[in-house]
């Protein structure tokens, strides 16, 4: 109907014009690496170029390459207006009146009324953030870490002060890693430049450094869990991933902050453990914090059935994949609120603290639906990593 898209004998990609009208048939023959299309709101885009540019990655947005993009569109971008600029230049045409506005075995119905629950938290106020809850969320990380070195300051390096203070360093490093996972949402600030810069200081400073580990066989990691998650991934993996990554791509800014972090940290230890022991601790504090980051990570994922997208709505993607952990001040601390893991994957930019203000809707359009809606004990969540 639009004329569709074809590649010339140089590889690149000739649109329909802008005006075109087209079919989910025409659209979904457009989903490989060289040709790609997708829908949002109805329009048609061709974001063959775009996607190497997108800054969230190639990877996320060619996934959604022949398809109905907007719930995820919607989802992962926080000031709509401002990335409509970028779509512009990409517009080939819409969908034809005859055709349905989702495609496959998307359910309408759902789409719908999950668009009007977010609509109505959108008016509730529930993306807004409380610049409070951040600050004093950051004053408790300083703090811990502050207490963590006066303790063998003041009182000296025994075993148990040396374990005391390493639980201590661990906890305030889970702590800013729930943090700077806030700043990569761009859930704190209204200006994604804002978070950013945040995010490579929570990131960079605080914790030394990430990078989200890309090619690893997610959907087989029942199978290696135990032998490289909880003790491994953290001291190891991830440190030679970091390194690995940041000179790989010259990224030198976040080089230079990730060296931030590590010349504070021997400037406090060195004095009192020598170099070697200083390495030491910080292996110790990094096991601590590698088994409580992967088991809190795991344990609302693991459990449930991980597997490629199977083209569904929104809502009953999300939930197919995820579970909550019931909420409790201790739960939501130790978590950083990802026991609302539901929530967080259907409201990814929304600030934590507002989870629990939404999950009650949430479980309520699922009930309606019949969609399930899974919340356990946190001995539970924990316990069916093993199952």
């Amino acid at each position: 109907m639009g004329g569709g898209g074809q590649l010339t004998e140089a590889g690149e990609q000739v649109s329909g014009r802008a005006g075109g009208v087209y079919t989910w048939e025409e659209v979904q023959s457009h989903c490989n690496r060289n040709d790609q299309w997708l829908v949002i709101d109805r329009k048609v885009y061709n974001i063959t170029q775009w996607a190497k540019r997108h800054p969230g990655g190639i990877r996320v947005i060619s996934h959604y390459a022949g398809e109905d993009a907007t719930e995820a569109f919607t989802a992962f971008h926080p000031d709509l207006k401002f990335v409509r600029k970028f779509l512009k230049p990409l517009l080939i045409g819409e969908l034809a009146a005859t055709e349905p506005s989702q495609d496959r075995n998307k359910n309408a119905t759902i789409t719908q009324d999950f668009h009007t629950l977010r609509a109505k938290a959108e008016r509730e106020g529930l993306f807004q953030a409380r610049p409070l809850f951040f600050c004093l969320h950051l004053g408790h990380i300083l703090l811990l870490e502050a207490l963590a070195w006066l303790i063998i300051w003041i009182w000296g390096t025994s075993w148990t002060l040396t374990f005391l203070s390493a639980v201590m360093l661990a906890t305030a490093q889970l702590q800013a890693g729930w943090l700077q996972h806030d700043f990569g949402h761009l859930s704190v600030f209204k200006k994604s430049s804002w978070n950013h810069v945040l995010h490579k200081f929570a990131i960079g400073h605080l914790k030394y450094g990430i990078k989200k580990i890309k090619y690893m066989p997610y959907h087989y990691q029942h199978q290696y869990f135990f032998l490289v998650g909880p003790p491994l991934l953290i001291p190891v993996y991830f440190h030679i991933q970091i390194i690995r990554t940041m000179i790989s791509r010259h990224d030198w800014v976040d080089l230079a902050w990730s060296l931030s972090y590590y010349l504070r940290y021997l400037c406090c230890s060195v004095p009192m453990y020598g170099l070697f022991g200083s390495v030491v601790l910080l292996s110790f504090v990094r096991f601590l914090e590698s088994n409580w980051f992967v088991w809190v990570t795991q344990m609302n994922h693991l459990p449930m059935n991980i597997d490629h997208d199977k083209h569904q709505d929104w809502l009953s993607m999300q939930l197919h994949a995820t579970c909550n952990i019931e909420q409790s001040p201790f739960n939501d601390w130790f978590s950083g609120h990802l026991n609302f893991q539901i929530e967080h994957h259907l409201f990814p930019t929304m600030p934590r603290h507002n989870y629990h203000v939404v999950a009650p809707q949430v479980r309520a359009l699922c009930e309606k639906h019949g969609v399930p809606y899974q919340v356990k004990t946190m001995w539970r969540g924990l316990a069916d990593v093993f199952m």
